[in-house]
C-alpha cells in the first residue's frame, strides 16, 4: 500500500469517527460552558494532513487566510500572528515607528477591558489613559473620552467589548477633529458591525484574536488589519524578526549590500528590531475553515442572546441589568454579561459559586478595572475621573457562555436556577 492510499484511509477514518461521534453526541440540557471550540472532520483532516504533507511553518495557507479574512472584514491588508495579544503589540509598535510617536505619549483605552490592551502600551514606552465606560454597552464613554484628550494624546484605542461595537461614528469624528490615530481592538468582535460596516475597518489599524474561546478559532492566533500599505509592510517586518521588507527580497537580486554588508543573502538581513510572532500553516488552515462557518456561528449566538435577554427581562429584571441593543449595531456576543443591580442581596461571589456548582461556568468582566489590577499599580498611566462605572462592573458583573453549543433548555434552566436562588 502506497502513502497516498494510507492518507486516503486515514481521512476516511476521520470522517467515520465524526459520524459516530455526532450520532452519539447528547447535548446537556443544563450544563453551560464558557466556550466550546466547534470542530468537525474538516478541521481534523486539515491538521493531520498538514503533518503528513510536511506543511507546517508560515506559507501559502497563511497568505490565503490573511487575504480572505481581511476581505471579509472590508480591509485591504491582513497580517496573521500567533495571538491577538501579539497583534496588539505589533500594531502599536508599527504606529509608534511610522508616526514617530515619542515615549511617554498617551493612548486612550477603556478602563474595563482585558490586560493585553494596556500591557503593550506600557511595554512600548507609552502611557495608557484609563477612561470610564457606559454600563449599558461596556464600551468607552464618549463624554469621558473627550475629557481625556490632551496635548500628549496620540492614539484612541477603543475595544469592542464582548462583541458589542464601540461608538465608532463618534470616536472617528473625535479622532479626526483632534488629529489622532484610531486603533480598534476587535479581539472579541469577529463580524460585529455598525450600519453593516464591519468593526476593524473604521480605524487606521485593528487587531483580532482567534483564541480557542472566541467566535471563530485557530486555537491560538491573531490578525492585524489595515488599509495602509506602509503599516502593512512595517507589521510584516516586525512580525518576522525585523527582516528586510518582502518587496525587496522578491526583487531580481537575492543579495544585499551596504557599507558593512557585501552580497549578503537578503533573507538574513534585518532592518528592524522585531519579533517572532508568525502564524503556522496548521493554524491558518483552521482559520480558513472556521471563517466559512463564522456567519452561522454568529447567527446562533445572536439568537441565543435574544432568547436569554427575553427570559431575564421577564424573570430577573429586578436583579440584573443586561447590555442594551443599539439600533443598526450588530453585536456578535462573544459572551453574555449580567450586571447585578444595587438592591440585590446576594453577592457576585455567592451567585457565581452557586452557578458553578450547577455546572454553569462564569467569569468576571475581564480585568474589571485595569488600573486596580496588581500588574498596573505603579506603572505609567493616567486615570480620567472616578471610573465609577468601571469599578462597579469590576465588583458586580459576570458573564456566561452563549456559543452555538448552548441549548435553549440550558438557558431556561439557568434562569430558573437563578430565580429560585435569588428569591
Amino acid at each position: 500500500m502506497n502513502t497516498n492510499k494510507i492518507k486516503s484511509k486515514i481521512n476516511s477514518e476521520i470522517d467515520n469517527y465524526y459520524k459516530v461521534k455526532n450520532s452519539n453526541q447528547k447535548l446537556s440540557n443544563t450544563k453551560i460552558t464558557l466556550s466550546e471550540p466547534i470542530f468537525d472532520n474538516l478541521e481534523a483532516k486539515h491538521v493531520i494532513n498538514c503533518f503528513l504533507n510536511g506543511n507546517l511553518s508560515q506559507g501559502k495557507l497563511v497568505k490565503d487566510f490573511e487575504n480572505k479574512f481581511s476581505k471579509e472584514m472590508n480591509c485591504k491588508y491582513g497580517i496573521a500572528t500567533n495571538s491577538g495579544s501579539s497583534a496588539n503589540l505589533i500594531a502599536l509598535d508599527a504606529l509608534k515607528q511610522i508616526y514617530k510617536i515619542k515615549n511617554g505619549s498617551e493612548v486612550i483605552i477603556p478602563a474595563s477591558t482585558f490586560a493585553t490592551v494596556a500591557m503593550p502600551i506600557i511595554q512600548l514606552g507609552l502611557k495608557p489613559v484609563y477612561v470610564d465606560i457606559d454600563v449599558e454597552t461596556l464600551n468607552l464613554n464618549i463624554d469621558q473620552l473627550k475629557k481625556a484628550i490632551n496635548i500628549n494624546t496620540k492614539i484612541i484605542m477603543p475595544v469592542h467589548t464582548l462583541g458589542m461595537p464601540a461608538n465608532m461614528i463618534e470616536i472617528t469624528k473625535i479622532a479626526k477633529n483632534n488629529k489622532l490615530l484610531v486603533f480598534e481592538d476587535c479581539c472579541e468582535a469577529h463580524g460585529a458591525a455598525i450600519n453593516q460596516k464591519k468593526v476593524g475597518s473604521f480605524g487606521k489599524i485593528s487587531a483580532f484574536s482567534f483564541f480557542v474561546a472566541h467566535n471563530m478559532t485557530t486555537i491560538e492566533g491573531g490578525m492585524i488589519l489595515t488599509n495602509d500599505k506602509a503599516i502593512n509592510d512595517k507589521c510584516r517586518s516586525l512580525r518576522e524578526f525585523g527582516r528586510i521588507p518582502q518587496k525587496l527580497i522578491n526583487k531580481d537580486s537575492r543579495y544585499y549590500s551596504d557599507k558593512f554588508l557585501k552580497d549578503y543573502d537578503k533573507r538574513y538581513v534585518f532592518t528592524e528590531v522585531g519579533y517572532n510572532m508568525r502564524m503556522t500553516e496548521v493554524h491558518a488552515g483552521l482559520g480558513l475553515i472556521q471563517l466559512k462557518k463564522l456567519n452561522k456561528f454568529n447567527s446562533i449566538r445572536v439568537k441565543n442572546a435574544s432568547f436569554l435577554s427575553n427570559l431575564i427581562n421577564k424573570n430577573l429584571a429586578d436583579f440584573f441589568l443586561t447590555t442594551k441593543k443599539e439600533k443598526n449595531y450588530t453585536n456578535t456576543y462573544y459572551t453574555f454579561p449580567l450586571i447585578l443591580k444595587k438592591n440585590i442581596k446576594k453577592s457576585r461571589r455567592q451567585i457565581c459559586e452557586f452557578l458553578e456548582n450547577n455546572k454553569i461556568q462564569t467569569r468576571p468582566m475581564m480585568g474589571g478595572c485595569l488600573p486596580d489590577q496588581p500588574a498596573f499599580r505603579g506603572q505609567p498611566g493616567r486615570i480620567v475621573g472616578s471610573l465609577k462605572n468601571s469599578r462597579y462592573i469590576r465588583d458586580n458583573c459576570f458573564f456566561i457562555g452563549i456559543h452555538p453549543m448552548v441549548t435553549k433548555k440550558a438557558l431556561i434552566n439557568f434562569v430558573k436556577l437563578l430565580k429560585t436562588f435569588l428569591r
